[in-house]
């Protein structure tokens, strides 16, 4: 039996800015994570992080950054939230240069920022091509430090099995070691950041590791998931070991330029259709774009030219990018085209925050793209390591504010009582009798949100994606693999209840709007400047939209 003062469940941008807040205030942090900080999703990040650090005398200013990046949300963000981020984001950038990350700089010793899509400044510092791993490195040699003194407590190979909530308030929870599979209850209060629903998808550019089944079990626990249908597609991915390996937008802001056959000649679409911002829209605009022009071309690909590219460039702030397409695919891009098409990427929808990340349960937190907050319909390349980063250090100080802790009678007993709870719920799950394929259903729960949730959606394909995910989900209740853990039989039900509030989200959402686009419903619609709100209740789900704060 363990306590905290908070318990963090993800050890990413978002987990370790958390714990990082948390112990300077000298609390108490017990740091979960299936894999150490260096496996991380975070460490995969290329392109850069957003601030507006005016180097470049383009007079940017905090406030264009926001109009930004509202602009590419299409106004589904709380404008508040928002203004905060943008705010903060250039002292960010140089606490993160304090700390040593070596970022790109330019000929006058200045941070170098670089283009990229939806912004007509320079804003994004970057640390070559491998921005998120320079601030992950950093962050992790920061984190020890506090790990030294005792104030994290780092818990590495083990994975959250479920909340504790008692009179409606999560006061922490169940976790499992991976190695022993050891039941543990940590009494605390919980700050999630465990990434996206990567899982519902499968092949997406981002970690296996984030199956999305946190998120699932928050939203059982009672946790509202807020814009769930918002899911970017980035333009530019390639397969790389059976999986969508991404070409970073950095290639775009460089001088990256997208382009198709038309009867043997070249035909750079981006650069017609869009002339002031060309190949550096925001990626919804670009996904769709992709798309339409497949499809006229009946082909699976576009090509990436970045034979414009001056050698500087490449070997100052793209030498990853060239050794990577070289050694997984075989391409020169100095010299050759790459073939791409648009993959999945990033979930802009999550678990429902409020604007200090409070969740719809009291004394839960989310941070991270497992919560939905600064991103609107579509994110703008260059937010995700500023939103995880920033947004750990705000619900870190939710938490040190916070006056909800409560005192209970004998916090052990209520730790005791949760764990066998919990474990009586397994025995259920091992007594189902009808035999079931987990790998296989899951297989299926892949390919049907592939199909029916992909660039361009339609009320018919959802209507029969829940009609599947509903035989799925029958069969997953009654049903039990022996050939897997009963905790991998447990994710497959909680992940399949996600996947239908996702497509249920979307069949909610009549309109166009980012990255929910609609073949039956082409236009944006004012009325749903709204957030998409799931809930789910006695096995029910349903949606609801809640009014955007205009302040």
């Amino acid at each position: 039996m363990k306590n905290s003062d908070a318990i963090i469940i993800g050890a990413g941008l978002a987990g370790l800015c958390a714990a990082i807040t948390l112990a300077k205030a000298e609390k108490k942090v017990t740091l979960i994570s299936q894999m150490p900080s260096e496996r991380a999703q975070s460490v995969m990040a290329e392109g850069g992080i957003n601030g507006a650090l005016d180097t470049k005398g383009e007079h940017d200013s905090t406030n264009e950054h926001f109009v930004d990046t509202m602009k590419a949300g299409v106004d589904l963000a709380n404008r508040q939230a928002v203004h905060n981020m943008t705010k903060e984001a250039p002292h960010l950038i140089h606490w993160l240069h304090s700390l040593g990350v070596e970022f790109n700089m330019d000929e006058n010793k200045n941070l170098d920022v670089r283009f990229f899509g939806g912004q007509k400044k320079r804003r994004t510092a970057f640390a070559g091509n491998c921005t998120g791993k320079q601030i992950m490195t950093e962050l992790i040699q920061e984190a020890r430090k506090y790990e030294d003194k005792g104030y994290i407590q780092r818990l590495s190979h083990h994975t959250f099995a479920q909340l504790i909530v008692e009179h409606g308030m999560c006061v922490g929870c169940i976790i499992r070691d991976e190695y022993t599979n050891e039941l543990n209850a940590v009494l605390g209060q919980v700050i999630l950041a465990s990434g996206g629903m990567n899982g519902l998808f499968g092949k997406t550019t981002g970690s296996i590791l984030n199956t999305g089944e946190v998120t699932a079990k928050a939203f059982l626990s009672g946790a509202e998931i807020a814009n769930a249908e918002m899911i970017q597609y980035h333009p530019t991915t390639c397969i790389m070991n059976g999986k969508r390996g991404l070409i970073s937008e950095a290639v775009r802001g460089e001088g990256g330029r997208l382009f198709t056959y038309d009867h043997g000649k070249k035909r750079y679409f981006m650069e017609e259709r869009y002339p002031e911002l060309k190949n550096l829209m925001p990626r919804d605009v670009v996904s769709r774009e992709i798309w339409k022009v497949c499809r006229e071309q009946k082909t699976d690909h576009v090509y990436l030219d970045m034979t414009g590219i001056p050698e500087s460039v490449f070997t100052t702030k793209l030498a990853e990018l060239v050794e990577m397409t070289k050694e997984y695919l075989n391409v020169d891009p100095r010299k050759d085209y790459l073939e791409v098409y648009p993959g999945i990427h990033y979930f802009m929808g999550g678990i429902y925050v409020d604007v200090n990340h409070n969740t719809t349960i009291k004394g839960l937190y989310a941070a991270g793209e497992c919560a939905c907050q600064y991103h609107g319909a579509n994110r703008l390349g260059g937010n995700s390591l500023l939103g995880a980063i920033y947004g750990g250090i705000i619900a870190a100080n939710s938490v040190i504010q916070s006056c909800c802790k409560q005192v209970f009678s004998s916090e052990e007993t209520i730790g005791i009582q949760a764990i066998d709870e919990y474990q009586k719920k397994l025995e259920q799950i091992r007594r189902r009798t009808r035999k079931i394929d987990v790998n296989q259903m899951h297989a299926r729960l892949v390919s049907v949100m592939n199909h029916h949730m992909g660039i361009i959606r339609n009320g018919k394909d959802m209507q029969a994606a829940l009609e599947e995910i509903e035989r799925l989900r029958i069969v997953a209740e009654k049903g039990y693999d022996e050939s897997v853990s009963v905790y991998e039989n447990e994710k497959l039900y909680v992940i399949i209840l996600l996947a239908h509030a996702v497509v249920q989200s979307g069949m909610a959402r009549k309109e166009s709007r980012g990255a929910h686009t609609r073949s039956d419903f082409p236009q944006l619609d004012p009325f749903y400047q709204k957030t998409t709100v799931a809930s789910y209740n006695a096995k029910n789900i349903s949606v609801r939209f809640d009014p955007i704060s205009k302040e």
